[in-house]
């Protein structure tokens, strides 16, 4: 543990890349290899289940420090991490434990989910009485399933292929799977990373996932139209489909194996030849339908394990492929795309569909139908291109239609985490029930209780200000809170903001009857008065909208 939360407090340290990867190989020179397995796991973003509830922690912290709830709370606030507060207030240690990463993660933290109250009680404060603050902090972190850390997956790749002078491209194929939730790292997993598999049997092993970047201006910029492949932006999962050796298996991008939660598709990659590998993505589709459902009827699978014929009847589930990462047992992804799509189109397997090679303006007036064709937009990929790993600047980009918007008002605030710990970062926003006839019948409203005009809250939004605007909404909240409700503050609305959003339906779990997928605050509105903020019928319209278009 002492190593890894020294790795820990390198990392977060330092903003230099070369100095990060540097700080990960010495510690992967000097650690058992069991230990090293748990530390590329967490890395790469591996986040073994909360084993602790955050309030026990909390109640935990305050027996052993001896401190007030309300001045634990106070703390707390300041600090903005739940791990960083404990550990400043806990006494110094009794005893003195120096165990390995792997034995704390598989002995002491890892069994402390099937645990009852009173054993993780006497669990959590032994660990206390034996750390240091940092190793206090670093617990708290793991068991409390809060573990971040400052580098991204593709430096852990790149420091373990600089270690052990093994292929980068290999490590980040077989890495895949490897942070999955329910397969904790072992030594054999961690050195299956980088030593080839004599065998060569990769059974359901994927790919790393080629992803693309938002495209930053008119897509005449790119050249000539006709080096890029044109097709729609589906709103999906994404996945890619493995077939070897006879076998199906299903993964997200998430890197999650979810073979059996879609029958339908496996069913179909049965048909398959063996050693075939596509990439694609998972959408709700009735038979012949031209079109796939809203991305609603799909929010119904994910996380199901278990499915009934009525959810397999009202939400069935097909492929539409994307790419060809290997045939034949042949690794594919470094001939061009259109060589790949074309063998692709050869196996017979529903591909989706590339827009015809008409001029940049041509293409600009298909997009603004994406709506009517249930896509968020377009993906541009240059015809030449490789299928690469993560994002590749210039390759592949996605070309989405500007989002849904409505003019909302703040009325609740609640603070950050981290950096913002002190800044109110995460609003509530509400829409009129009917449009005020005036600027004096709205402010009467918000004095009301109970009348047929008031702000409804609809969305929660917590991205999309610079640190600038952040710091004067902060202010504002603090000069308007009118009530508190443990961290949330109710304000006196008086801020008016344009909130974006990617999709919109009826719900009956909000009180507005409405949800929004993915809000985002596009700009604060300091041109536009209370009165004039959107309805809910603004809402509505834009639901049938979306109806109408396929949302």
């Amino acid at each position: 543990m002492k190593r890894f939360v020294a790795l820990y407090l390198a990392l977060d340290a330092s903003t230099s890349t070369l100095a990060k990867v540097a700080a990960v190989k010495r510690y992967l020179a000097d650690a058992p290899a069991r230990d090293a397995a748990w530390a590329v796991y967490l890395l790469a973003g591996g986040t073994p289940r909360r084993a602790v509830p955050t309030a026990e922690l909390r109640a935990l912290a305050c027996e052993a420090a001896g401190l007030p709830e309300w001045l634990f709370e106070a703390g707390y606030a300041v600090t903005g991490d739940l791990a960083e507060a404990i550990a400043y207030v806990l006494p110094d240690p009794v005893d003195r434990l120096d165990e390995p990463l792997a034995d704390w993660m598989e002995q002491r933290i890892l069994p402390l989910r099937a645990m009852d109250a009173a054993g993780r009680r006497e669990a959590v404060l032994a660990a206390w009485n034996g750390l240091s603050a940092d190793e206090r902090f670093m617990f708290v972190k793991l068991v409390g399933g809060g573990f971040r850390v400052g580098v991204s997956k593709l430096l852990v790749q790149r420091a373990l292929a600089e270690w052990s002078g093994a292929d980068a491209a290999g490590i980040a194929q077989r890495m895949m799977g490897y942070t999955g939730i329910d397969t904790p790292p072992t030594a054999e997993r961690f050195q299956a990373l980088w030593v080839d598999d004599a065998s060569g049997a990769r059974g359901g092993q994927p790919y790393p996932f080629f992803l693309a970047h938002a495209l930053p201006d008119e897509p005449a910029t790119l050249g000539e139209r006709s080096d890029w492949l044109a097709e729609w932006k589906y709103d999906g999962i994404r996945a890619q489909v493995v077939k070897r050796d006879g076998q199906v298996w299903i993964w997200s991008r998430g890197e999650e194996l979810v073979t059996e939660r879609f029958p339908e598709v496996e069913l179909e990659a049965r048909a398959w030849p063996d050693g075939t590998v596509v990439d694609g993505e998972l959408l709700a589709w009735h038979h012949g339908e031209p079109e796939p459902a809203p991305f609603a009827l799909l929010q119904k699978r994910i996380g199901r394990t278990k499915l009934s014929k009525a959810i397999l009847t009202e939400a069935p589930v097909r492929l539409l492929a994307y790419d060809l990462l290997e045939s034949e047992g042949v690794d594919r992804r470094q001939e061009p795309l259109h060589v790949r799509r074309a063998l692709l189109e050869r196996l017979g397997i529903a591909t989706s569909p590339l827009l015809p090679d008409a001029d940049w303006p041509a293409l600009a007036a298909a997009r603004e139908g994406s709506r009517e064709r249930r896509v968020e937009g377009l993906m541009l990929k240059h015809r030449e291109s490789a299928y690469g790993i993560g994002r590749t600047v210039g390759a592949w980009w996605k070309w989405k239609v500007a989002p849904l918007s409505v003019d909302a008002v703040l009325i609740y605030a609640q603070a950050g985490h981290g950096r913002r710990a002190n800044l109110y970062t995460d609003y509530s926003f509400a829409v009129w029930s009917r449009a005020p006839r005036d600027a004096a019948e709205a402010e009467a409203a918000l004095d009301a209780t109970g009348g047929e005009l008031a702000l409804v809250p609809f969305a929660k939004a917590y991205s999309g200000l610079t640190d600038e605007e952040i710091k004067r909404v902060d202010r504002t909240v603090r000069q308007t809170t009118v009530e508190k409700f443990g961290p949330v503050r109710r304000v006196r609305p008086s801020l008016v903001f344009e909130l974006g959003f990617e999709g919109i339906q009826a719900s009956t779990r909000h009180k507005s009857g409405i949800a929004v997928r993915f809000p985002r605050m596009l700009r604060i509105r300091d041109d536009k008065p209370l009165h004039e903020a959107d309805t809910l019928d603004t809402l509505r319209a834009l639901m049938g909208v979306a109806a109408d278009a396929g949302e």
